[in-house]
Order: structure tokens, then sequence, then C-alpha cells
């Protein structure tokens, strides 16, 4: 395995951590008035929004168990197109997020899981 694969892989455990951090923050910490504060939302609307959230973040978990099936996969090829499905999925979350939502999402999400996508081309 070439040096460029392993940081590919360092990457993609990065990310995986990053959602389920995320799943963490949506599903259990929600209503919490920091993290109201990052999603900048009222202690009304996190209310409101907390099954919304954890739905969201139950998704997130998918995301980041997929790329540690990637990771954990005994196939280094199929491994791969585990990690490629996976982080092409959050690379397109990420656009329409940061569209529809916030533009930070787009730099959070979209940008590693791209830069994580071109190094396991390569």
């Amino acid at each position: 395995m070439s040096r460029t694969h392993i940081f590919a892989n360092v990457l993609v455990g990065s990310i995986a951590v990053l959602h389920i951090y995320i799943l963490v923050l949506e599903m259990f910490m929600w209503t919490k008035p920091s993290v109201r504060k990052s999603f900048k939302q009222t202690a009304e609307s996190a209310k409101a929004s907390a099954t919304l959230a954890a739905n969201q973040g139950l998704y997130n978990g998918f995301l980041a168990a997929g790329l540690i099936w990637g990771l954990a996969h005994p196939s280094i090829d199929m491994g791969d197109q585990i990690k490629i499905f996976f982080l092409s999925c959050i690379a397109v979350a990420g656009i329409y997020g940061g569209w529809t939502v916030y533009r930070r999402i787009f730099f959070i999400q979209t940008v590693p899981a791209l830069v994580t996508l071109i190094l396991l081309f390569l």
C-alpha cells in the first residue's frame, strides 16, 4: 500500500470520526445551548426540530459506518470501492447542505470528501 493510499485512509478515518461527532450533536445534544448556537437555533426551534435533527444524525452515522466498513474490508479493492461510494454520498450531501442551509457545510463535508476521493484515485 502506497503512502498516498495510507494517507487517504487516515483521512477516511477522520471523516468517519467527524460524522460520528455530527451524529452525537444532532441526535443527543441538539437542544443544548452550545449546539443551538452552532446551528443558529433558538431553544424553541431546536425543540421543535429535535426529531428531524436526530434523523439527520442517524444518516450521518450510516455514512460513518460505511466509511469504517470500507476501511475494515479485507479486500483493498472492494474497500476502496465502498469508501468511494460513501465519500461521494458525503460530497453530494455537503454540496446540497452548503447550498440550502449553511455555506460552511460545503467546506466541512464536501471539501474533505473530494480531497480524499482524489487521493484514493491516485
